[in-house]
């Protein structure tokens, strides 16, 4: 499990470059959902109070951060995939 985390540093199997890439581009794309997108949603949504002002600006934070993630699901599942069948 160390060694994808260490992207293949310390062994040099290529398995373990491709699976880390992987996941630590999932592991970007969790911290994004829960810690930026999940909460500046409760300001848009109301859950949260807050000003105009804030919800308009917390709604197009989210909608960056989800349109980024959208971006690092292209590679992250390639990563995998190409870690499981080109190897």
């Amino acid at each position: 499990m160390v060694d994808p985390i260490q992207l293949g540093l310390s062994d040099g199997v290529t398995r373990h470059t491709a699976i880390g890439i992987g996941m630590w581009l999932g592991a970007i794309m969790w911290f994004n959902i829960w810690f930026v997108i999940w909460p500046n949603r409760k300001k848009a949504l109301g859950i949260v109070e807050a000003d105009d002002d804030t919800k308009a600006a917390s709604a197009r934070t989210a909608m960056l951060f989800s349109r980024t993630n959208t971006l690092l699901s292209i590679p992250m599942l390639y990563a995998l995939v190409v870690a499981q069948n080109l190897y």
